[in-house]
């Protein structure tokens, strides 16, 4: 592409988005300080509408000295927007963010500010859970996270798993003893959302690489002291094509957009639905509606959470791929002690504040970083939904592995995107795809 083509992309992908900026967030109101705001939100997912009013009517009820100019969006068209402003320098004063991975370009052009100064500033950095508060990618504190997220989570129809005879497995081998059984009956064993790359890789391949690798497997790998086509990452990849192959994972999967077979899975047509701990929020009742895939008392008597059962050769038991969580951010581009930083610092606080982080809880949409939620006291006192007693459970039983996109470079854990879907499709062998990986890592580290 020439330099010419690349930015009319660029300047078509901004004019775009603008459109959709003031269709979603607020006109800009004379005498108020103005900031505009990229917020990532799937609007067809349960209580996405009731965040608007919930979230960002109470921002503005609290601060009419303020307006914000919300732009809206999710998945892929949210990712290729952040490259577009990263590209053209232009980016909104505070942004959705991942602490690594897929925000890679965001902190290694230092186009964030570091978010530790304002907390120090203002005496919040002990209201926070340390290990929400750790250097990122660039090695500040580029977003201030919603807490801890479990990037893989196993859940399990137990009305479907009785009604067949059968129990949660505790082995691959047991799990795997279960296809002929549910197939015979027209149901899918695990459901996944496998069209998009990234899924595939961080909710389940990232558990099985740390199961096989052990915790400190990247550590290990950036040192030179194992590579990828050593046998830990060959067999990983041997895993998923195993479970492709034996139908434990429907190849058909890689046809399925990302959220589209839940309602499926709430209806017994698979026993199992791997995701990210995130997708609880998607099962439970949907504020402004009423409804939900999964009705309380189902989520009680008929579904757990659990993580995925024991594999041949782990080195590391009961563990999951975890990271630090999504959040927010500030753009570089405020100047400092300006009205405008001091704005969005005040839009920062309010996201990751005990209200928002509450409303978040209650809804299943994350667990706190803010340690003034106290998180056990809600579930008695306000009978919080099944799912977020069970997903509190969850947490405390079991341990966590790096996730893939959270450690590797995008030019490496793209090539295992890549590699994972072929498999899928049987149209890469695993020890293939582990040579292109190394290969990729390899040529990453050169330039590096």
């Amino acid at each position: 592409m020439t330099r010419l083509r690349k930015i009319l992309t660029v300047c078509l992908v901004l004019a775009m988005g603008m459109a959709m900026v003031f269709a979603n967030g607020s006109t800009e109101k004379s005498g108020t300080t103005t900031i505009r705001v990229m917020n990532y939100i799937d609007m067809s997912e349960p209580n996405s509408m009731n965040e608007i009013s919930m979230v960002w009517d109470k921002f503005a009820e609290l601060h009419p000295e303020i307006t914000v100019i919300r732009e809206d969006l999710f998945n892929e068209p949210f990712h290729q927007k952040v490259e577009a402003y990263v590209a053209s320098g232009n980016l909104p004063d505070v942004i959705y963010m991942w602490p690594g991975g897929r925000s890679t370009s965001l902190q290694t052009t230092h186009s964030v500010k570091d978010l530790m100064p304002f907390l120090e500033k203002d005496g919040l950095v002990s209201s926070y859970n340390p290990a929400c508060l750790v250097p990122q990618t660039a090695g500040y504190l580029a977003e201030l996270p919603n807490g801890l997220t479990a990037s893989h989570m196993m859940f399990v129809n137990t009305k479907v798993l009785k009604e067949n005879g059968l129990s949660i497995p505790k082995t691959y081998e047991e799990l795997k003893a279960m296809v002929p059984v549910l197939n015979a009956k027209g149901i899918e064993v695990v459901g996944m959302a496998n069209m998009d790359s990234w899924v595939m890789q961080s909710c389940l391949f990232s558990l099985v690489v740390g199961r096989l690798g052990g915790a400190d497997w990247y550590d290990r790998l950036a040192a030179g002291e194992i590579q990828f086509t050593d046998d830990w990452f060959v067999k990983s990849l041997e895993l998923i094509d195993d479970m492709y192959k034996s139908n434990v994972i429907n190849r058909n999967t890689l046809q399925i957009g990302y959220g589209s077979n839940r309602g499926d899975f709430a209806n017994g047509k698979a026993a199992f639905y791997i995701d990210g701990d995130w997708s609880a929020a998607s099962f439970q009742t949907d504020i402004t509606t009423g409804q939900a895939l999964i009705s309380p008392a189902d989520q009680a008597a008929n579904f757990e959470m659990i993580a995925f059962p024991a594999i041949p050769g782990e080195v590391v038991h009961d563990t999951v791929s975890g990271v630090v969580g999504t959040g927010w951010g500030m753009s570089a581009n405020l100047v400092a002690g300006s009205k405008e930083e001091a704005a969005a610092w005040e839009l920062i606080k309010f996201l990751e504040g005990e209200y928002v982080q509450t409303y978040r809880l209650e809804t299943g949409a994350s667990f706190p970083s803010n340690l003034n939620v106290n998180v056990d006291k809600l579930i008695d006192e306000k009978g919080l939904e099944p799912f977020v007693a069970k997903r509190s459970a969850f947490y405390g039983n079991y341990t966590t592995t790096p996730v893939i996109d959270g450690v590797l470079h995008s030019d490496v854990y793209n090539e295992i995107n890549v590699v994972l879907q072929e498999i899928g499709l049987g149209a890469c062998t695993p020890k293939q795809g582990a040579e292109r990986v190394q290969k990729a890592w390899t040529t990453w580290k050169a330039s590096n």
